[in-house]
């Protein structure tokens, strides 16, 4: 039987804010193609160990290793308010190639239409419901076509039933394109209902830097 192939590796990972330690020598390995929940208490760093990932955040130590292009999905959307859904979809991939605006468009088109929310491409952010904002923000990250989807909080502020199908959808995802997904969230039950392996993730103690 052949081994699981990393796509991901931590290494003695550490990160400080204001001589505050939030992860400290933090290692990890992530499969191709797997579901990984990371659960832990707010404060706990899952949200900082996504964004060291993504390069949003620089680590203070330690190594990175990334086998393909990560996507992330912000806890709080961060859509353009100004911009309808299809504009918001289509922004990183026209600063990247805009020869190709017509292709971005037909692509968006098809990920809206996979999610089922094409007819709002024309709509604004202030017009959506949470679920449905969520769901934007998931076919903005598809656009730059992942090999790690990195999902921040993906059902805070959503019920029950919205947050049910946010599992769906990232389930289906997995299934259909094989894209690796890493979710930080606080919400253990929607984990177990969605990953293969869950990750917990605590305070540091003692985490004053000197």
């Amino acid at each position: 039987m052949s081994k699981d192939v990393c796509i991901l590796k931590l290494i003695d990972v550490c990160k400080s804010f204001h001589n505050v330690k939030v992860l400290d020598g933090i290692n990890l390995e992530i499969s191709k193609g797997s579901i990984t929940g990371i659960v832990g208490p707010s404060g706990g760093g899952k949200s900082t160990l996504l964004r060291c990932i993504q390069g949003l955040e620089t680590i203070d130590s330690g190594k990175i290793e990334k086998n393909g292009r990560t996507g992330f999905m912000f806890q709080d959307f961060q859509l353009f308010p100004h911009m309808t859904v299809l504009d918001n979809l289509i922004f990183a991939p026209c600063i990247k190639n805009k020869s190709q605006r017509e292709q971005h468009i037909q692509n968006a088109m098809q990920i809206l239409q996979e999610l089922g929310i094409e007819k709002k491409s024309h709509s604004y952010p202030n017009t959506l419901s949470g679920g449905q904002k969520q769901r934007v923000a998931l076919a903005r990250s598809l656009m730059m076509n992942p090999d790690i989807l990195l999902c921040d909080e993906p059902t805070s502020g959503l019920d029950q039933s919205t947050s049910d199908e946010v599992a769906s959808l990232l389930k289906s995802i997995n299934n259909d394109t094989g894209v690796t997904i890493l979710i930080a969230s606080h919400d253990l039950d929607f984990l177990k209902q969605i990953s293969q392996r869950i990750i917990p993730m605590t305070l540091v103690e003692n985490n004053s830097c000197h």
